[in-house]
């Protein structure tokens, strides 16, 4: 399927039929998210994957009842990740095994670190929430390329589902894609034209 029928063909679907993906699937899946792009190359969010069904119904609970969360094979937390520091010390060493020149290695980490130190408090979440979104965008073609379906979700208690997944203070959830699927149809698709978009 080719990109463009992919974006046409993707939508929010709203229910599930409760069959457990391939792993093959799920695996292809989570390279194409792990693939994404960020700034800097940061990637500064964590993915909690939930699987369990108890534990999707409680969530489902916490979603607004909502139940595409119930009913998919794999929900999809996607946290932002507000330890950026660590982030920036993590992905040098990355770095570092590419060979790239110890000069140019330090300039980048610099740069970084120069970044970081100018995000304070809440400018610290915010800036990893909107990476998370790209990091999404991923994950939602990304299920529809591999031939199953997703649904891209604000609609929860993020104070809810960090207590029920036992996070950290550092990872904050910010929007929750469960996949499987789906039962539902796609209805027509509605946007704006696009003189209204591009001027």
């Amino acid at each position: 399927m080719e990109f463009k029928e992919i974006v046409k063909e993707r939508y929010a679907a709203k229910k599930f039929d409760g069959q457990i993906l391939a792993q093959e699937k799920v695996d292809g899946l989570f390279e194409m998210i792990r693939l994404a792009a960020s700034s800097f190359g940061l990637q500064p969010w964590k993915i909690k994957v939930v699987t369990d069904q108890k534990l999707k119904d409680a969530l489902q609970a916490a979603s607004w009842d909502q139940p595409q969360v119930g009913t998919c094979s794999h929900l999809l937390v996607f946290c932002a990740d507000t330890q950026i520091d660590a982030l920036i010390d993590r992905l040098a060493q990355e770095m570092s095994k590419t060979g790239m020149p110890a000069e140019s290695l330090d300039s980048y980490v610099k740069l970084m670190r120069g970044f970081a130190e100018g995000l304070q408090g809440e400018q610290r979440l915010s800036w990893a929430q909107r990476q998370v979104y790209i990091a999404l965008g991923n994950a939602l073609n990304g299920a529809k390329a591999l031939g199953f379906d997703s649904c891209p979700m604000e609609g929860f208690d993020p104070k809810e589902y960090a207590r029920m997944l036992e996070l950290p203070a550092n990872l904050v959830p910010t929007v929750v894609c469960p996949v499987g699927y789906a039962t539902d149809k796609q209805k027509q698709k509605v946007r704006f034209p696009k003189e209204d978009v591009f001027f």
